[in-house]
């Protein structure tokens, strides 16, 4: 059986989930899809349940490798999880064409390239802290406006009037943490 698993970072990412599940529909996953819209450093219950339900002789189908893993350890650590159930992985879209764990190639490839991606994504991590690090640098860079803060005097003028902590969150929406922290 043909087992599908479609995954997108965010509930925003909706036609992107819908191209994945006609992606594994078009592919044979008729019978099962686990679908679930979450970063992939989340807990994934869908993805979790998937691994629970395919059996011995399954193919587990996905679009693309980073909707499965999020490192090569996780890779690998999937992949050993499904060999131990006799359960092979069928990427559809891997640099063109598709990959398949039943062969010694197909898990050589697949190794190689979640190496690569988790290298390109540690390269784009890398990238990302040296712009901020040169925006900072160069005053572009300041972060957030601490919200909270820009607003010490209502919150002090709001419990001078008697107004409980609850009623000064409400009003100026901000947590108990930030009204209790100025009011120290």
């Amino acid at each position: 059986m043909l087992v599908g698993y479609a995954r997108t970072s965010t509930i925003e990412q909706q036609a992107g989930l819908e191209a994945q599940l006609r992606d594994l529909e078009l592919a044979g996953c008729q019978d099962k899809i686990f679908s679930e819209q979450t970063s992939s450093v989340a807990a994934r219950e869908q993805l979790t349940l998937t691994l629970e339900y395919v059996r011995d002789g399954d193919t587990l189908v996905v679009t693309k490798l980073d909707r499965l893993a999020r490192s090569t350890v996780h890779l690998l650590q999937i992949l050993d999880t499904l060999d131990a159930k006799n359960v092979s992985l069928r990427i559809l879209d891997f640099g063109g064409g598709a990959v398949d764990t039943n062969s010694p190639t197909g898990k050589l490839m697949l190794t190689m390239f979640g190496a690569f991606g988790q290298f390109e994504r540690e390269m784009m991590l890398e990238r990302q802290r040296e712009g901020i690090a040169k925006a900072k640098r160069d005053g572009k860079y300041t972060g957030r406006a601490p919200t909270a803060r820009m607003k010490s005097k209502d919150v002090l003028r709001l419990k001078e009037e008697g107004k409980s902590v609850a009623v000064i969150c409400t009003e100026l929406n901000i947590s108990r943490a930030s009204v209790y922290r100025i009011l120290k």
